[in-house]
């Protein structure tokens, strides 16, 4: 029998069909099951025989044993290795013998079969996610980290586990900032080069000198809505220009995200949707869930206290300004609409800044209603939303003179500090290897590791010192520990996953608890998938990492007896190609040495 990929998934799945048969408990029982949460009473646990027991009047114990009994009779857990108790009032605790333990690591050993393991979790679903999404003709700042660092980690972790994904970077490309940027190309008669590494900060110098001008001259303000006016008529001089400000935007966006290792599968900005609101505008109208209001389209979701006509603060839902242009409610429905048609999305994901929480909201109730309207499938909707970046004070991260500090300096900074790091710590190894290839990707790898180590609807706290430390729960920790675990086989002379046979079951309370944290990496993945969070993928590395520095020190791996060194062997393999392939879910890297 080929062990569960996810034993409490399947654990689960099995409970609910044997508790239908019992006329105490039947098919709505929810058996609750989850890790133990106290390995010393078992793997698993199921919880949800108290509930039921007090529903229906019963003794909790005596039922919880009428379902192991039925359980046992069924047979399924003797063949997955699970061995069953009733304890305290009712719970039901699973153990995983450990013969199980060790066919669980000997059958997924390594990142394809794991993600064959987890395909079931999403089962080929279509899903589009929505990242990173800057504006363009603006240079990446501190505040773009979160969007590149989440939304990738997400990618990674819904397309492991089975979705067929696509990627899609939904820039903020049309709209009134461009006439202002336009009227300040033109003055200066500057000339746009795609190529210079310079040209997207040259763009907004000059974006933030024609809104300072149209702020004080009033003639300056309607001449920017003149050049808008033709741009959105299709001038071919004002298209030129905002044709190369975008490509010279995305030029030096693809720069930092090279660096970052995303990539994407579509650009499709705000302006591939300015000739689609139309459509919007006339089918909510049609079907009553849109009204004119001072001028402006706007829905109100009167079932919702929060956007009610009635609430005390209004916020209507305005899908059409007054002047009669499109803004990011039409754009995003019309967005939703294409993915649907075009794309085949069941499901969306949008990832962005939480102060964004209310449009989403409103875009998603929007949305449901009108595609129940018109009688089409609705995808599932999610919004991915994180918290904000502070600075070790508390406060917003800027500049010396105010501004907010541009990504590539935070980069370039990571890698310096980074590199000072690494030759303290291993000045034997050649300088151009530190610098140009174990510096850049340490940096980045703390920059991203700490921002995905608290729950991303946390603000957290920016800190050199904390992201750069080699212990703790950090990147140079993590990545490290790979580095060391790689070293065993190193030092025997063999590749990881040599050596293994004629291992036998884990022995020793170190091996146990390594392959108990190694199978723990399905209900890790499971539950990072299933609430789109990348911080239980770190949470789970930390402590694998732990685990094997516990066995490590208590148990010598290259020892004669080879039913043992193989099975350590077994165990080291496993650890080193789950902390590697763990790291590369959420975007990093690992290093052969460092």
């Amino acid at each position: 029998m080929q062990p569960w990929f996810n034993p409490a998934r399947e654990l689960d799945a099995l409970v609910r069909r044997v508790a239908a048969d019992l006329p105490a408990l039947g098919a709505a029982f929810d058996p609750q099951v989850r890790p133990a949460t106290d390995l010393r009473h078992g793997d698993f646990q199921a919880n949800g025989v108290l509930a039921a027991a007090k529903a229906a009047k019963a003794n909790p114990r005596d039922l919880a044993g009428q379902l192991l009994a039925a359980l046992q009779a069924e047979g399924t857990l003797a063949k997955a290795g699970l061995e069953a108790e009733v304890a305290g009032p009712g719970f039901l605790n699973f153990r995983l013998a450990p013969a199980a333990l060790a066919a669980w690591v000997a059958a997924y050993p390594d990142a394809e079969a794991w993600r064959k393991g987890a395909s079931a979790l999403l089962g080929g679903r279509k899903v589009v996610i929505d990242y990173p999404s800057p504006n363009t003709a603006k240079q990446m700042h501190v505040g773009h980290l979160r969007p590149i660092v989440i939304g990738e980690a997400v990618a990674r972790l819904l397309e492991f586990c089975g979705a067929r994904l696509t990627r899609d970077n939904h820039i903020g490309d049309w709209g009134t900032n461009f006439g202002i940027l336009i009227l300040a190309i033109k003055r200066r008669g500057f000339v746009l080069d795609v190529a210079s590494p310079t040209a997207l900060e040259d763009l907004e110098a000059l974006y933030k000198e024609g809104s300072a001008l149209a702020k004080a001259d009033p003639a300056a303000l309607e001449a920017a809505r003149a050049e808008l006016a033709q741009l959105q008529s299709g001038d071919p001089g004002n298209t030129a220009l905002w044709e190369r400000s975008v490509a010279v935007s995305n030029a030096a966006c693809q720069r930092i995200y090279d660096q970052f290792g995303l990539r994407t599968d579509l650009i499709l900005g705000e302006s591939f949707y300015r000739d689609k609101v139309d459509r919007v505008y006339r089918e909510l109208a049609e079907h009553g869930l849109a009204e004119v209001s001072d001028g402006a389209l706007v829905v109100w979701h009167d079932d919702t206290p929060r956007y009610s006509r009635h609430a005390e603060t209004k916020l209507p839902f305005i899908v059409r300004k007054k002047d009669g242009s499109s803004n990011y409610a039409s754009t995003d429905l019309a967005t939703i609409l294409h993915r649907v048609e075009q794309l085949g999305a069941e499901e969306i994901v949008y990832v962005t800044d939480g102060r964004q929480q209310d449009h989403f909201q409103q875009l998603f109730l929007t949305a449901a209603k009108w595609f129940k309207a018109t009688g089409r499938p609705l995808p599932r909707l999610r919004h991915v939303w994180f918290g904000t970046i502070l600075g070790e004070d508390g406060k917003a991260i800027k500049t010396k003179s105010g501004d907010p500090v541009r990504l590539q300096s935070l980069i370039d900074e990571a890698t310096a500090k980074a590199f000072d790091k690494v030759t303290e710590k291993s000045p034997d190894l050649p300088e151009a290897e530190r610098r140009d290839l174990i510096a850049p990707r340490i940096g980045v790898a703390a920059l991203r590791y700490a921002d995905l180590v608290p729950s991303r609807t946390m603000d957290y706290r920016f800190s050199w010192d904390k992201m750069l430390a080699f212990e703790g729960n950090t990147a140079p920790y993590l990545l490290y520990q790979a580095v060391r675990v790689r070293s065993v086989f190193r030092n025997a002379g063999l590749r990881p996953g040599q050596g293994e046979a004629g291992a036998t079951p884990p022995e020793t309370p170190g091996e146990i608890a390594l392959a108990r944290k190694l199978l723990g990496f399905s209900a890790a993945l499971d539950e990072a998938c299933s609430g789109l969070l990348p911080h239980i993928l770190c949470t789970y590395l930390h402590d694998l990492a732990g685990a094997y520095s516990s066995f490590y020190a208590d148990n010598k791996v290259l020892v004669d007896e080879p039913a043992v060194r193989a099975r350590r062997l077994a165990l080291c393999a496993r650890t080193s190609a789950l902390l590697e392939s763990g790291l590369r879910l959420l975007g990093i890297e690992p290093l052969e040495r460092m």
